[in-house]
């Protein structure tokens, strides 16, 4: 009997157990035909087709689990070529039949994944709510009555009722983070460029994003390895470069009072708090930020000239076809005619602008937590006031593209009557796909929300991401290297980043050193003393910054290993003992910054 969330450690687990491939397509079939949402699919494989792909799947790997995802089912945006299907986005008279699978399609495939089906989506991929498609509006999996969020709406409903492992959707403003959220999702929005969109019909090309909707974290970043990988077919295919995020004491920017819009929702403000606190609780730094630059970057993409990229994906098929257009889609589209090649310099330069501003607000934290949508409408309320009410969902989510960030969005729990869900989105810098992973993860297991309408759903150990090293090396300073202290500058510039403040093992002794500009400190350890630690802290710096520091030490000073409170050992500056003969000892206070602060000398 398969759980009602299919993800991957239970497919395997079933496989491993004995369980055949053809049984879980028989599943699917099955739920399928029960399901009571009729909008989900455009196009479902025919039965028939997914047994037949299914037998030669087993022809080719006959072994369980011996592809990285042999037998695992999924679904497709119908805005993403499926070699046998046909591709619509939503428009039944832009509908072709193409020869072959997107790129990403086919690397699915060829790791062992089954295609159940193209599911619905905002007509063109121009929405974020769902309900933009003459083939109706996919809901959400916890109430008939409110939008499932979009574009790629029937790729996230498919997950969440257990119709599907994973799905694929794109993301140009939101539409792989927003479904994820109102149907209690985990949403993958890689780094622009790190997944192909070869076999993908755009919306705008130049910031489109192929995603994943998956059960767990864990789930979604095993398929996006999978998708990824430089495609030269695509002129925005890029080879990833991966950045690293601090393993400890990671920042996360949070929004400030001044820029909190949850429109009413008092229930989504109350989770997001909820999900600030818990990332304290796993050792994050809270800080407030400003998000007005992101926002005014967001805007541009529908109110400003990115919106003649809409056009130009589909400007011949309007030339001919507008009665065919959902008349919102026709609308946003034919806005884009208001723009000319100066304003989209224009935009180009806002953007570029806008850049630098936010530059300065991403000093402050290495990573953004944001409400993935600050709140949810019904279908009745979206579809009388389309496009104002769908803008309130894109708040948060319409910059990351644009600025070149990587997303992980992940479900934060449910409202106060346990009715409808809402998520929290972790943004970072571009090519940071990776490193968001584990942070993400943990986020999703102390949130403890499920996984799709399985709210009780436990989520699995087997699916949890390691924390990854960093690549950063670690270092204890004691005096002049402190935080706002006359040398902290030799650590900031090269990107060093604080982990933790904290104290030393008891058995140190520290001491000023004589004729020293700026005063600097010499600590030692004496086996047997019995101190009550000394104040110092702890950062990281790219192995190359640790290189230099280490060469400019000035003698007595040293670089050795620091016994920490906690029991740990880190490099970090020690004093030869011969040079302290005749100085001045200040164990007592503490550490070097009560000593500046008692020779009246301020910070």
């Amino acid at each position: 009997m398969l759980p009602t969330i299919l993800d991957l450690t239970s497919l395997r687990s079933a496989y491993a157990a004995g369980q055949s491939p053809l049984d879980v397509i028989e599943t699917v079939i099955a739920r399928q035909a029960a399901s009571t949402d009729p909008a989900i699919f455009i196009t479902p494989t025919p039965e028939e087709a997914l047994r037949t792909e299914t037998r030669a799947l087993m022809e080719r790997a006959p072994a369980p689990n011996s592809l990285p995802l042999w037998g695992i089912p999924f679904a497709v945006k119908d805005n993403i070529d499926v070699a046998g299907l046909p591709t619509t986005a939503a428009c039944p008279a832009f509908a072709y039949q193409p020869d072959y699978d997107a790129t990403v399609v086919a690397r699915l495939r060829a790791a062992g994944a089954i295609v159940i089906g193209k599911t619905n989506l905002d007509q063109f991929a121009t929405g974020l709510n769902g309900t933009r498609s003459p083939h109706g509006a996919p809901r959400s999996v916890f109430d008939k009555d409110y939008v499932s969020g979009g574009s790629s709406s029937g790729s996230a409903v498919a997950v969440a009722s257990g119709l599907a492992s994973f799905a694929l959707g794109t993301d140009t403003a939101g539409s792989g983070r927003v479904p994820a959220a109102f149907n209690n999702l985990v949403g993958i929005k890689p780094t622009p460029g790190l997944v192909p969109n070869v076999g993908v019909v755009p919306a705008c090309r130049s910031v489109d994003v192929v995603t994943v909707f998956a059960a767990t974290v864990g789930d979604g970043v095993t398929i996006r390895k999978v998708m990824e990988g430089y495609d030269a077919a695509d002129p925005f295919s890029r080879k990833a470069s991966p950045t690293n995020l601090p393993t400890s004491g990671l920042r996360i920017g949070v929004l400030d009072t001044a820029e909190r819009e949850f429109f009413g929702n008092r229930h989504v403000e109350a989770l997001y708090d909820a999900a600030i606190e818990r990332a304290r609780a796993l050792g994050a730094t809270i800080v407030p930020f400003d998000y007005a630059p992101f926002r005014e970057a967001a805007e541009l993409l529908y109110n400003g000239p990115w919106v003649a990229e809409r056009l130009a994906a589909v400007k011949d098929f309007l030339a001919t076809n507008a009665s065919d257009f959902d008349p919102t889609v026709r609308t946003i589209i034919e806005g884009a005619k208001a723009y000319d090649a100066v304003a989209a310099f224009g935009g180009r330069y806002k953007l570029e602008a806008l850049r630098q501003k936010t530059g300065k607000e991403w000093e402050k934290a290495d990573i953004l937590m944001l409400p993935t949508s600050p709140t949810t409408y019904t279908v009745e309320e979206m579809t009388a006031d389309p496009i104002v009410k769908n803008g309130h969902f894109g708040r948060y989510t319409n910059f990351v593209n644009l600025l070149d960030c990587a997303a992980i969005a992940v479900p934060a729990g449910f409202d106060a009557d346990g009715h409808l869900p809402a998520g929290v989105t972790l943004v970072g810098p571009a090519f940071t796909d990776d490193a968001l992973a584990p942070f993400a993860d943990a986020m999703h297991r102390i949130l403890n929300a499920g996984m799709g309408k399985d709210r009780l759903a436990p989520i699995p150990e087997e699916s949890r991401v390691p924390q990854a090293d960093d690549g950063l090396v670690p270092i204890v300073v004691v005096g002049a290297h402190l935080t706002g202290m006359p040398l902290n500058h030799e650590l900031t510039r090269p990107g060093g980043k604080r982990v933790k403040s904290c104290r030393t093992a008891p058995d140190y002794r520290l001491f000023v050193l004589p004729d020293t500009v700026p005063p600097k400190p010499g600590l030692i350890r004496e086996p047997g003393f019995a101190g009550k630690g000394l104040e110092v802290e702890v950062w990281k710096v790219t192995p190359e910054a640790f290189g230099r520091f280490v060469q400019n030490i000035p003698a007595p000073l040293g670089i050795g290993k620091v016994t920490l409170d906690d029991g740990s050992q880190t490099s970090g500056f020690l004093c030869e003992a011969h040079a302290l003969e005749g100085a001045r000892e200040i164990t007592e206070l503490g550490g070097w910054r009560a000593y500046i602060a008692n020779q009246g000398m301020g910070k």
